[in-house]
Parts: C-alpha cells; structure tokens; sequence
C-alpha cells in the first residue's frame, strides 16, 4: 500500500528556521506538495547556519527541509507577491511563522487569502499567543528558559541547562502539523477551512507535563535532578567500571528483577525499596549502593544481564554510538539522497511506518529557489 497518505495535498511554506519548516517537512513526509517560499536574497536563515556545510549547503538546512521544491520571492516586489496569492489560491494548507501582523502588509494574512480561498487551511506559529506578551519574538532558548524547561534540566549542583536540540522549536512543530491534519480532516466533513495558531511558549509549557502538574497539585518549585526521576526510583544513568548505564525500571517486578540481575535478592524485599513511593522516599539510601554495585563491572556486561533479565537497560550513546547502532543498521531511517551540489547525501527519513513501509524521501533539500522557474511556468503543477 502506498505509504504517502497526503499525496495530492498542496502546502505552501512561509516559514523559516526551524519549527515551521519542521511541521512542513513532517507534511512533506506524508506526502505532501511543499512548496518553500524564501527571501529572494539570503533564502531561510538556516542555509548559513554552520559549519558543516556540504555542497554548499549547511547540515542545519539539510535536516528540516527534505521534501519541498524552493521559490525565491521579495515580499516588497508585487510580481512575487501576485505569485504567492496564485499559490495560495490552489493550496489546501498555507503555514508561517513571522511575526504577528507582517503579511498582513503584504496581503498574505488568513483572512486576505481565505477570501480567494475558503477552504484554506492556514496555520501561524507564533512567539505567544493573544495575551500581553503576544507582540515578543520568540526563539528556542529563550523560550526554554521561561517555559521551564532549562529550570528543571541539569545536574542539581549545576546551572540550568538547555536540552541539546532545539527541542522547543521540533515539538511545536509536531503540534503544528498535528493541527493541520485535524483542520483538514474537519474540511473534508464540512468543507470549512479553518485558522489555527501554535504558540511556541504555550507549546512549551504544555509539554511540561507531569513536571507541570507537580506543580500544579504541590506548589513545590523547581528541583533538577540531573538524569534521575523525580517519581521513579531508580530511573537515571549509574557508571559502570568503564561508562555509563542508562537503567529505568518503570515498575516493583522490574525492580525484584533488577536485584537479581544484580546478585542482590535481599534488597527487593527490604521495606525501605519494596515499592516505588518507598523508594522515592529514600533515595539517597538506595542509589548509592547500586552505584556502588555497578562500579564492579563493565557496562555491556550490565547491560547484557540486566537486559535479559526483562529490565530497560542500555548505553549512554553518542551521536556515533546512535548511528552505529545495531538496531538502526537494520531500518531504513538513514536513506541516501542525490543533491544537486553536494552528491550522495545521508539524511534522516521520517519515522512513520505506513502498513509497514516508511515513506521515501522524494526530494532532496533543495537548492536557494531551484524551482522558481518551474513552479512560475506550471503552479502547483
């Protein structure tokens, strides 16, 4: 069966950086027609961000743009501006990410373009939504920071910490394309196209999740608690004679599991661990000596023990240890490409598996408005 649910579905791209381009690509995935619509100068600012760069052009953009075909256009010329309109005129879905109130200068805001098309569905991601700081931009790290993220990551002894990608930004963007798939599933009941708006900051606080109702329910503020979990005991990395062991035993088999793998029985039975709030309640009782037990041995030895004996268990990977994984090896999320200026190029595909096929990736990131002529000559074609 054919793994491109969207195919046929035309989406035109006024985002740049990262979370709108994220959402688009996800549509991309599916199937979708992307087309991109950039500065006619500089493109998105993610072509610049590096290095690494190949062909050209920077593993930045390479990772958020796969799937699309690119335009050039100059918001202040009326020709390219006139083209956009057509485009939206014949797009189901129209996304961006500028700051409020710009395309409304230009005639590109929903209610312009719902007038020559009103089973438009046109989705804004925004700083924040309507409320006092609505007019602010937003970037990923800023908004991590106010958004809680940074203040409940990092080792309790440490600064705040921000997550390693841009994790605020990608998971916006998962709400983004999450909307659009419902607004256009309404449009296919009720023939009404729809506006929808994703905030980054409310996206962030959101996914706070059981930290946020912690709080909620507590008051308690912020605690850090390095890789450790703030209701799961033991739930974090211990170091092995030779590296770490991430270990998450979600549930008191999985613990009574775990000693014996550990050659220490006794401890499953011990009042103070026999179930999880008890082993909340004494964790500086209970870490320290599993720590003590995993400095005896080798990390794959643990690994290997623990593993079988029903318990999650595995490395601390690196970036080289992720994509030497042995599992991955046996997937095809790592797909090779052709690109125009750079060759062969190794990109991520999407993690979607459709009737057990995962969808191709169709277009390589394309170059600064490779199809500019084409699409000014066809449309959506």
């Amino acid at each position: 069966m054919d793994p491109l649910l969207l195919d046929g579905v035309k989406v035109l791209d006024l985002s740049r950086v990262l979370a709108g381009p994220f959402a688009t690509q996800l549509l991309g995935d599916l199937g979708a027609d992307i087309v991109k619509v950039e500065h006619a100068e500089r493109g998105d600012d993610t072509r610049h961000w590096g290095p690494p760069f190949v062909g050209g052009e920077s593993a930045y953009f390479l990772s958020t743009n796969r799937n699309k075909r690119s335009i050039k256009a100059d918001f202040e010329n009326a020709d390219d501006v006139a083209q956009i309109k057509r485009l939206a005129a014949g797009a189901d879905v129209v996304i961006e990410n500028y700051r409020r109130g710009v395309l409304t200068r230009f005639g590109l805001d929903y209610p312009t373009l719902k007038a020559a098309n009103p089973c438009l569905v046109y989705c804004s991601i925004t700083s924040f939504g309507p409320g006092r700081d609505q007019a602010l931009p937003g970037y990923d790290f800023l908004v991590q920071a106010r958004g809680g993220v940074m203040g409940i990551t990092g080792a309790p002894d440490g600064e705040p910490m921000k997550v390693g990608v841009a994790v605020a930004d990608i998971v916006c963007g998962l709400y983004a394309s999450n909307a659009v798939l419902a607004a256009l599933y309404r449009r296919s009941r009720t023939g009404l196209g729809s506006h929808v708006e994703i905030p980054l900051f409310e996206s962030q606080v959101s996914w706070l999740a059981n930290r946020a109702q912690d709080y909620l329910l507590s008051g308690g503020d912020t605690v850090r608690l390095g890789n450790a979990h703030p209701t799961i005991v033991p739930y974090q990395v211990f170091h092995a004679s030779d590296g770490p062991v991430a270990l998450a035993v979600g549930n008191n088999l999985q613990f009574a599991a775990l000693c014996r793998a550990l050659g220490r029985e006794e401890l499953a039975g011990d009042a103070r661990f026999a179930t999880n709030p008890a082993r909340v309640a004494n964790r500086t009782v209970l870490v320290p000596i599993l720590a003590q037990i995993f400095a005896t041995r080798r990390a794959a030895d643990w690994i290997e023990d623990i593993g079988a004996a029903g318990v999650p268990c595995g490395p601390v990977n690196g970036l080289a240890g992720v994509f030497t994984d042995p599992h991955l090896a046996t997937t095809d999320l790592v797909q090779t490409v052709n690109h125009p200026t750079a060759g062969p190029v190794r990109l991520l595909a999407s993690p979607i598996l459709v009737d057990g096929q995962r969808p191709p990736i169709r277009r390589a990131p394309p170059l600064h408005g490779q199809h500019s002529d084409e699409i000014a000559n066809r449309g959506w074609g």
